[in-house]
């Protein structure tokens, strides 16, 4: 009988290998994953999540669902160190959070890159779900790219999802590869669902470290208007010359906002955003980028029979005008 071709490995080696991968991993970024007990509100209900440390002296990442309208914030550690934390900064609109404890010297996590993934790559989530201290479940990257909305409304872009199957506790715990490198924030999964969970891209959450540690919230424009994501006619985009197949109609307009005081009324169509097509109020969250407020942009509408053109300066959401 022939031999057996050389690129064909035992089985057992390649569970070996891969059992060795998960427990290399595990024990890497394990002792730097915390328990998160977060009392909130005015009566003291309680919730519980997972975080993790991106410093050695006190700097944790975890999801924003955790730790909103939090009155305080406890943090303990695999090795039973256990200390109150602060939130610094949140961003519901892409589900990340940072807090800080006072501490030096902690063990913390290598942030990867999520830009080279691949799908199919090994990937390893690591938290608390229930409350029970680190577990560890591995599977695979299942897809790049997706959006998923989070509890604002709005979409987070460049989420990862993954087969790595997560728990209610798990939020806000790492999602590793097999160097042990952070390549996501564990965020959602789908009720119901086998297989199918969520994790922010490590590239997305890094930006938004940097805005929640210079500003404590990431800035982003916004025009004051209610909208609805409309089928354009065909007619009405032939007539003139536009690529939608959608667009926004305006239901409302907030008085003293950037709308209004541009000229825009309920019932206008919004078509384009410094002509980039709008094809739905998500199109326009992902225009209206920090860069915009207070400069001068060029919103086109239909109304009517008529294509208009208004010089629009988007505000900062949540700040008053």
């Amino acid at each position: 009988m022939d031999a057996a071709p050389r690129f064909l490995l035992d089985e057992s080696g390649l569970l070996d290998a891969y059992s060795q991968a998960v427990v290399a991993a595990a024990e890497r970024v394990g002792p730097a994953v915390v328990h998160l007990e977060v009392e909130l509100g005015a009566n003291s209900r309680r919730g519980t999540g997972s975080g993790f440390a991106f410093t050695p002296d006190g700097l944790l990442l975890t999801n924003s669902h955790v730790v909103h309208g939090a009155r305080r914030i406890k943090a303990t550690f695999a090795d039973g160190f256990s200390r109150d934390a602060d939130l610094l900064g949140e961003d519901p609109d892409t589900d990340i959070a940072v807090v800080r404890i006072g501490a030096n010297a902690l063990p913390s996590v290598v942030l990867g890159s999520s830009r080279a993934l691949r799908v199919g790559q090994l990937a390893i989530a690591i938290g608390n779900p229930y409350g029970f201290q680190h577990t560890v479940t591995a599977g695979v990257v299942s897809a790049l790219g997706r959006s998923l909305r989070a509890q604002t409304g709005r979409l987070i872009d460049d989420v990862l999802q993954t087969d790595a199957a997560l728990n209610p506790g798990n939020s806000g715990g790492p999602l590793v590869n097999s160097r042990g490198e952070v390549i996501g924030v564990n965020t959602a999964i789908i009720p119901g669902a086998q297989g199918i969970c969520f994790a922010t891209a490590i590239d997305t959450v890094k930006w938004v470290v940097v805005q929640l540690l210079r500003d404590g919230r990431v800035r982003r424009g916004y025009l004051g208007i209610a909208g609805a994501n409309l089928p354009l006619a065909r007619r009405i985009a032939r007539h003139f010359q536009l690529e939608n197949a959608h667009a926004v109609r305006v239901e409302s307009v907030e008085p003293g906002g950037p709308a209004i005081a541009a000229g825009l009324q309920a019932g206008d169509l919004i078509v384009s955003f410094d002509d980039q097509p709008v094809n739905g109020i998500d199109d326009l969250h992902r225009l209206l980028t920090a860069e915009r407020i207070g400069t001068a942009s060029r919103l086109t509408v239909v109304r009517g029979t008529q294509k208009l053109e208004f010089s629009v300066l988007a505000g900062e959401r949540g700040v008053a005008m």
